[in-house]
């Protein structure tokens, strides 16, 4: 680390605050708490703020699959397994994926009721998640399709919670109004509401966050979205990831913020391991600097701006006295823009 430079690395942070407290930077135990104050002020500077620092902004583009409804299918009052005649579920299509695959849903015979689907053995047998409970459908009619699909795995939340898509006009909306307007969605089209999901993790514990899109999907299409990630750290070599490790990693905050992580983490020192003064005024510089950040203007940020119509006043200031009309008047008129 440069003395004479703003801190840049994790090192450069951990060496910076523990001069701060005055605490040897031997001590292998001292290190490992200014390392956790260190990646808590990290997270903590994004929570509730992140939706306003274009730096946790990223794009990203999903990719829909077209409905599929080729060949019979027979599927057996009170079996979960089905049987197709010249399905090719699992054939992949143009795009490497195949026409049927896990958590996509079927619709049988013609009902209302979707199942989804829990596997795909081969081109003519699957599983559904849930044994089938009408009556036996044999080498009848079905229609495959798919309206959740996986956002990319460091997906935090929306950047406008009121929409999904901004180039597609794809509208935003809660799972509980979701799931009171829309109680079937089984008839493919062009989406044009879609809701975040959550489900349990999946061979680890991070959370699995999809995108349901209303209605579903009935076209293979190109849905680009924004986002704010969850990486808020990156490794030498570009990688991202939650929390800041090695010497050389970096917090995806500019560099002329990073002095905030520092100060919420002296913050931290102070009123945990001192419990002193010093922590409310380790915690005022902190919140100082939060909210110059919070006003500091990225170019093309909306300003606040009153803009009257003029039309009407530029029209009677050409031609004041046009049909009748005068340029001065014993209310006030002209001169508030009301004629």
């Amino acid at each position: 680390m440069s003395v004479t430079s703003q801190i840049t690395t994790f090192d450069d942070m951990v060496t910076d605050l523990m001069n701060r407290i005055r605490v040897a930077t031997g001590s292998t135990t001292d290190s490992n708490i200014v390392k956790r104050y260190l990646n808590i002020a990290l997270h903590d500077m994004h929570l509730g703020f992140d939706y306003r620092v274009p730096w946790a902004e990223r794009r990203a583009v999903l990719r829909t699959q077209d409905d599929y409804s080729t060949g019979t299918i027979t599927a057996t009052r009170g079996s979960a397994n089905i049987v197709g005649v010249g399905t090719l579920w699992n054939t992949a299509n143009a795009f490497g994926i195949t026409n049927l695959r896990a958590n996509g849903k079927i619709v049988i015979n013609g009902s209302r009721v979707p199942y989804k689907i829990l596997s795909v053995s081969t081109d003519t047998t699957a599983t559904l998640s849930t044994a089938f409970t009408e009556p036996t459908a044999t080498a009848g009619g079905y229609l495959y399709y798919e309206d959740e699909y996986d956002l990319v795995s460091d997906f935090l939340r929306p950047v406008d919670l009121q929409q999904f898509s901004d180039a597609l006009n794809i509208d935003l909306i809660s799972r509980t109004e979701a799931r009171r307007r829309y109680t079937n969605n089984t008839v493919p089209g062009r989406p044009k509401v879609a809701s975040v999901v959550d489900f349990a993790p999946s061979s680890n514990t991070t959370p699995i966050r999809r995108v349901q899109l209303f209605p579903p999907p009935n076209d293979y299409m190109l849905i680009p979205y924004s986002y704010i990630t969850s990486l808020l750290a990156t490794s030498a070599a570009g990688v991202g990831q939650t929390s800041m490790s090695a010497t050389t990693d970096e917090p995806i905050v500019p560099l002329r913020y990073r002095h905030a992580i520092v100060y919420h983490a002296l913050y931290s020192w102070y009123r945990d391991r001192k419990d002193d003064m010093r922590s409310g005024e380790a915690k005022g510089e902190y919140n100082d600097i939060m909210l110059r950040i919070s006003l500091d203007q990225d170019i093309g940020a909306p300003r606040p701006q009153l803009r009257p119509r003029v039309s009407s006043y530029v029209r009677a200031a050409k031609s004041p006295y046009r049909r009748g009309g005068r340029r001065f008047d014993s209310n006030g008129a002209f001169d508030l823009l009301e004629i």
